[in-house]
Formats: C-alpha cells, sequence, structure tokens
C-alpha cells in the first residue's frame, strides 16, 4: 500500500458537515446510506493532524431552496437568486436533532474551529469555505489555516458529490494541499460520487482509499 506522507505539525482535518441531518438517524432529511458510521474513520485521520476544524450546515426550516414536495427536490429555484441554484428537503435545522454532529465524534467545544454555514435563507453553500455559492463571502475557514501556518488539510464527512466535493476544491484553490479520504465520506449517489472524484483527481486532489495509507 502507498504510502501518503504528512506533517503533522502542517496538518489540519477537516470534518464537512458530518451532521445527523445527512444520515439515516433523520430519515425524513437528507439521509444519505453510511452517513451515520464514519466517525471512528474521522477520528482516525485526525490523529495525523494538528488542528481538528468542522463545518456544520444551520439551516432555517424556511427558504426559497426548500422542497414542500417530493417532486420539488433537485429542481431549480425560481426567481432572482443568486446563491441558491436547486431545492433540497428541509435539514440541519438550527435547534433540530439534524444539526447535531453524529455520534462518536467529539464534543463541538473540543474542536479547534467550528465553521457554521446557511444560515441565511438566501443563500445555500455546500463547500464550508464560503457562505455563498459565487465565494464572495467567507466563512473564515482558509484565513484561519493561513494564520496557523497550515500547509496540508485531510478531509472527509458528508457527502462525497456535494458539500465534501466543493470544500475541497475550494481549499485547493486557496493554495493548500489536499488530501480526500474515502473511508470517511459517504456519497448522495454512486453515478454523481464518480464523477467528483473524477474531478477532484483531475484538479489535483490527493486520494486516499483510507487513513491506513497516511503515514508521518
Amino acid at each position: 500500500m502507498a504510502s501518503c506522507h504528512i506533517v503533522k505539525g502542517k496538518t489540519a482535518s477537516f470534518d464537512v458537515d458530518p451532521q445527523r441531518g445527512f444520515t439515516p438517524l433523520c430519515p425524513d432529511e437528507l439521509p444519505v446510506a453510511g452517513g451515520d458510521e464514519i466517525a471512528p474513520e474521522l477520528n482516525q485521520q485526525a490523529q495525523f493532524a494538528r488542528l481538528r476544524l468542522v463545518s456544520k450546515d444551520c439551516h432555517p426550516a424556511a427558504a426559497p431552496w426548500v422542497a414542500n414536495s417530493p417532486a420539488e427536490i433537485l429542481q431549480p429555484v425560481a426567481g432572482d437568486y443568486p446563491n441558491l441554484d436547486v431545492k433540497w428537503p428541509p435539514h440541519c435545522v438550527i435547534g433540530t436533532e439534524g444539526n447535531r454532529l453524529i455520534p462518536g465524534l467529539p464534543d463541538e467545544d473540543d474542536y479547534d474551529l467550528v465553521i457554521e454555514k446557511g444560515s441565511d435563507p438566501l443563500m445555500h453553500p455546500y463547500g464550508a469555505c464560503f457562505h455563498d455559492l459565487v465565494e464572495d463571502k467567507s466563512t473564515g475557514a482558509i484565513e484561519w489555516l493561513r494564520r496557523e501556518g497550515i500547509e496540508t488539510v485531510i478531509v472527509g464527512g458528508l457527502a462525497t458529490d456535494y458539500c465534501v466535493k466543493t470544500t475541497a476544491l475550494q481549499l485547493l484553490r486557496a493554495g493548500f494541499r489536499v488530501v480526500l479520504n474515502r473511508a470517511a465520506c459517504r456519497c448522495v449517489a454512486a453515478e454523481t460520487s464518480v464523477q467528483a472524484l473524477d474531478e477532484l483527481r483531475a484538479a489535483g486532489v490527493e486520494i486516499i482509499a483510507s487513513s491506513c495509507e497516511l503515514a508521518d
């Protein structure tokens, strides 16, 4: 097995949206198969990093992007909303079970940084580095990582084909070395996951099967 060498002191581990709303624990939201099973692998990859951060969707209960029926899911949002694309079921609403981290992860207070995104009803970001789709409004993640002297970011979370992919590309464009840990991710759909992994590889993201490939 090939090793992916990192320098722990210059590495951060990024848990992207590992929330119950994206797992079968909340079946009426956006349940990703196996989404509640990634905590051990996220914890393992964090052993190779000096810092650990987590992002969370923190959505309102009502917004133009909320689908009111199954037929509306993934349909374009009507109207002039530059930071909205398609409709989704309500998920990860502030104050609900779906907003909580999956079992097995640290308490939020034990992370070095917690990024909250998606609270504005007129914005539905995927990546954890910007509040908006046009990437004008930073969440502060990139600036914080730079200030801490981080050069490599190990990424895992939910889901591979949406928020994880977008976050990894945002970090790569910001100049970081990005390592995607597939065992610490789950996908919405197999087809879009394959497309996402191909896009990530082509962009320059390093993809490993599990944290067993990491070495310092």
